[in-house]
């Protein structure tokens, strides 16, 4: 993580909560990313990637009227969207495994349980820009692969593509 610049990095920020906004903003300037834009809801944050040309995107889970994971499928899926491959992390205080699935599900790329702290922010930054991992387009999923690991799978019922 030593050698990380942020300075170039314009993130979108989508948490209805003020002060949690306020933390993660003040988070991210300490960490050298001061191009940080706002919204308090997931209708507004997709409105924002229009005109701002994200190169990341932190969302909150729980939020009215429109929650991150709704976001994350409409700016994945939806036909017209600004940039559907810009990197999702969910940061939420709702970590059950099921949560953790449908965000996956969704196209989140990376997340994060709160409450945060500098370095765990840094951490999921760092690994969703510098390793990133290939989209894959199916016919109800578009979004970063949701395998971790890109060894083949053991099993008789794979697919002939995970031979090669």
């Amino acid at each position: 993580m030593i050698g990380f610049d942020g300075g170039q990095l314009k993130v979108l920020l989508v948490e209805d909560n003020e002060h949690f906004r306020r933390l993660i903003r003040t988070v991210l300037q300490a960490l050298g990313i001061t191009d940080v834009r706002e919204e308090a809801d997931g209708g507004a944050g997709l409105a924002a990637l229009a005109a701002y040309p994200a190169d990341l995107v932190i969302v909150d889970y729980r939020m009215t009227p429109m929650d991150g994971l709704e976001f994350t499928r409409r700016l994945r899926r939806e036909p017209g969207r600004a940039n559907p491959y810009v990197p999702v992390l969910m940061v939420t205080g709702y970590t059950e495994p099921k949560l953790v699935a449908q965000a996956r599900d969704a196209g989140v790329n990376e997340f994060l349980a709160k409450p945060i702290s500098a370095k765990m922010l840094l951490s999921r930054i760092v690994q969703v820009l510098q390793t990133p991992r290939a989209f894959v387009s199916a016919s109800d999923y578009f979004g970063p692969d949701r395998r971790r690991r890109q060894t083949p799978i053991a099993h008789p019922e794979r697919r002939r593509c995970d031979e090669a």
